[in-house]
């Protein structure tokens, strides 16, 4: 196992969201690293496949939208690992439809895993970090969280909302010890973009670049990281373009209808079944 790098050590990491896609790969890259890991999904049986491949003994059932359940996760983490010095609020969902289909339950859920959770994550490590004043708290946001995606209005809103709370978040407390960055992956080829294509000439990332951007997050702090450098390159650049023009170029990517009416609705299905009961 590759020991962390000497500027960093080893250090105590807990990772929400953590039984599959970029939960997985960042606690499997963070590991190779040397460092201590902690995972926590809402998933028990899948959780328990994950901490099994990965060699993790400290696992814990979590359900984000209940901060009693985030609050005996931590306490887990530190009595079995240590203290807290990373805290990754990874846990999310992406339903895609259009916007006057969506239940009302999928809309509630979406929020509170996307957008409370991450609060309540970041609210609950600040306690336990803010009086040893030091500490990091990565939140997974989303490029979709700076350009808005036709069939994912909810989803980008929570994405937004994210980017905003941790950017806040990160001024308040720039003096306290305490690091917090966003993490703004483009879409990666995980469950939540099954039976989807992609906008056209703009690949997907892999969850495993995801996951060595947070390495290097958590190595060489900084407010936050766009994953890939393409996506994140057009992400930065279209805020500058006309609106009208930022359309018309969405249209030809094929922005307009990737997450409408390109989706392979079979292919999804055991994913909306499972975010749906989990």
């Amino acid at each position: 196992m590759k020991t962390g790098t000497a500027s960093t050590g080893s250090k105590v990491v807990a990772i929400t969201g953590a039984a599959r896609g970029i939960g997985y790969q960042t606690a499997k890259e963070l590991l190779r690293r040397g460092h201590r890991v902690a995972i926590g999904d809402i998933d028990e049986q899948q959780l328990k496949v994950a901490a099994h491949e990965l060699g993790i003994t400290c696992a814990c059932a979590l359900d984000v939208t209940q901060p009693d359940s985030i609050s005996a996760f931590f306490d887990l983490v530190e009595a079995g690992l240590g203290p807290l010095d990373v805290v990754i609020n990874n846990a999310g969902i992406m339903p895609t439809g259009h916007t006057h289909e969506e239940t009302d339950a999928i809309t509630r859920r979406q929020v509170e895993i996307n957008l409370l959770g991450v609060i309540f994550g970041t609210k609950l490590a600040l306690h336990r970090m803010l009086p040893r004043r030091t500490g990091h708290i990565i939140n997974t946001a989303s490029l979709a969280g700076e350009l808005p995606v036709p069939g994912l209005a909810t989803y980008c809103g929570t994405k937004f909302a994210v980017i905003g709370f941790t950017e806040a978040a990160r001024r308040e407390y720039r003096k306290s010890g305490i690091q917090l960055s966003s993490v703004r992956p483009t879409f990666t080829n995980t469950e939540l973009v099954a039976g989807t294509a992609g906008a056209k000439g703009i690949r997907n990332a892999e969850p495993e670049e995801i996951a060595a951007a947070i390495a290097e997050l958590i190595e060489r702090p900084k407010p936050f990281v766009r994953v890939t450098r393409v996506a994140g390159g057009l992400a930065a650049a279209m805020k500058f373009v006309p609106t009208r023009l930022a359309a018309t170029l969405g249209s030809t990517l094929g922005a307009d209808t990737v997450f409408l009416d390109d989706i392979d609705t079979a292919a999804r299905k055991n994913y909306l079944a499972r975010i749906s009961t989990h």
